[in-house]
C-alpha cells in the first residue's frame, strides 16, 4: 500500500513538471511569432531540434531493442504524427483565428473526450465524482482564462480549436500505453522524430508555409537572439515536458493525468507573469482553486477502489436461480 502510494505521488510529480514546462511554450512562442515567425516554423523548429536532443538519450534507452520498436510502432507512428505535430500545429492556428484563451480552453476539452474514450472504447464508466471534478475543473478554466472579456468566435479557428482537442487526447492516451519494455523516453524521441519529418514533408510540399527571421528577438524584456526561445521550446516545452509526461501517464493512467494537465493553465499565467509581466485577475485566482479542486476530486475518486459485486447466491435444490437485477 506504501509503495502504491509512492509511486501514484511520484506520478503526480511527474505530471505537475510536465504541466509546468509545456505551459512555458506560449512565453517562448510569442517572441517567435511576434518576430515574423509564422505558426507551422515555429512548432517545425521547436518538434526538429527536441528530436536532435532526444536522438542520443533515445539510442542509449534502447540499446540496441529494435524489436520493441518494431512491435509498437504503429503506436509511435499515430503519436507523432498526431499527438505531436498535429496536435501542436492546431493549436497555433487555432490561435491565429481565436484568442489565446478560446483557444486554450477548446484544446482542453480533449480532457473530457479522454474520460469518453476510456468510457466508450474500455467500458470505464466515469462514477459521480470524476463526473462532478470534470465540471468543476472545466468552470475554474473559463475562469482562468477570463473568457468574459473581449473574444471573437471565429468558426475556422474553433475548428483548429477541437482538433487540437483531439490531439491533446491522443497524447493523454497514447501515453499510457506501451509495452513495459519500452521506456517513455523511446515513445518521447521516436515520436518527435516522426513529427519532425512530418512537418517538414508537409512543409517541402507546400502544405505548411515556413516563415522565420534568425535576428533578435524580444522575451522577458530583454533583446535575444532567437535561438533563445527556440532552445526553450525545444528542450523545456518539448523534450522534458513529453518525456516526463509520458512517465506520468505510465503511472496515473491517460484520466487522471489529463485532469493533472489541467494545471498547465495555472503555470501559464505564472509564466506570462514572470516574463511577460502580466499579473492574474482575481477572476483567474478564483478559476485556479476550481482547477485545483476538480483535480483532487479525480484524485480522490481514482483512488477509490472499484465497488465489489455482489456475491453471487447458489440456487438451492428446486429453487429457480434469480438474476442479481430482479432482486
Amino acid at each position: 500500500m506504501t509503495s502504491t502510494s509512492h509511486k501514484r505521488g511520484l506520478g503526480l510529480g511527474l505530471a505537475l513538471l510536465s504541466a509546468a514546462t509545456f505551459s512555458t511554450s506560449g512565453s517562448f512562442a510569442r517572441s517567435l511569432l511576434n518576430a515574423g515567425w509564422s505558426p507551422a516554423a515555429a512548432v517545425t523548429a521547436r518538434v526538429t531540434f527536441a528530436a536532435l536532443m532526444l536522438a542520443i538519450p533515445t539510442l542509449w534507452s534502447l540499446r540496441g531493442r529494435w524489436d520493441v520498436v518494431r512491435r509498437n510502432f504503429g503506436l509511435i507512428l499515430t503519436y507523432g504524427v498526431i499527438a505531436v505535430a498535429g496536435g501542436q500545429l492546431m493549436y497555433f492556428n487555432a490561435v491565429e483565428h481565436l484568442s489565446v484563451g478560446v483557444a486554450l480552453l477548446l484544446e482542453y476539452l480533449g480532457t473530457v473526450l479522454v474520460v469518453g474514450w476510456m468510457w466508450l472504447r474500455h467500458g470505464h464508466k466515469p462514477r459521480r465524482l470524476t463526473m462532478i471534478g470534470s465540471a468543476v475543473a472545466m468552470l475554474g478554466l473559463v475562469f482562468v482564462l477570463d473568457l468574459a472579456g473581449n473574444t471573437r468566435l471565429d468558426p475556422i479557428g474553433v475548428l483548429w480549436g477541437l482538433a487540437a482537442a483531439v490531439g491533446l487526447a491522443t497524447y493523454y492516451v497514447l501515453s499510457a500505453k506501451g509495452d513495459d519494455d519500452m521506456p517513455p523516453l523511446v515513445i518521447a524521441g521516436a515520436g518527435m522524430v516522426i513529427a519532425a519529418l512530418t512537418l517538414l514533408v508537409a512543409s517541402g510540399v507546400g502544405i505548411l508555409p515556413l516563415r522565420a527571421t534568425f535576428g533578435s528577438v524580444e522575451f522577458a524584456g530583454r533583446t535575444v537572439s532567437w535561438i533563445v526561445p527556440v532552445l526553450g521550446l525545444s528542450l523545456v516545452a518539448a523534450a522534458i515536458a513529453y518525456v516526463v509526461g509520458i512517465g506520468a501517464a505510465r503511472i496515473l493512467g491517460p484520466k487522471l493525468s489529463s485532469f493533472v494537465g489541467l494545471t498547465e493553465v495555472l503555470f501559464a499565467v505564472f509564466f506570462a507573469w514572470l516574463f511577460l509581466n502580466e499579473l492574474p485577475t482575481s477572476t483567474q485566482l478564483m478559476g485556479g482553486a476550481f482547477i485545483v479542486g476538480g483535480v483532487v476530486l479525480v484524485h480522490i475518486d481514482e483512488m477509490r477502489s472499484p465497488a465489489s459485486p455482489a456475491p453471487a447466491i447458489p440456487a438451492t435444490e428446486g429453487q429457480a436461480e434469480v438474476a442479481p437485477w430482479a432482486a
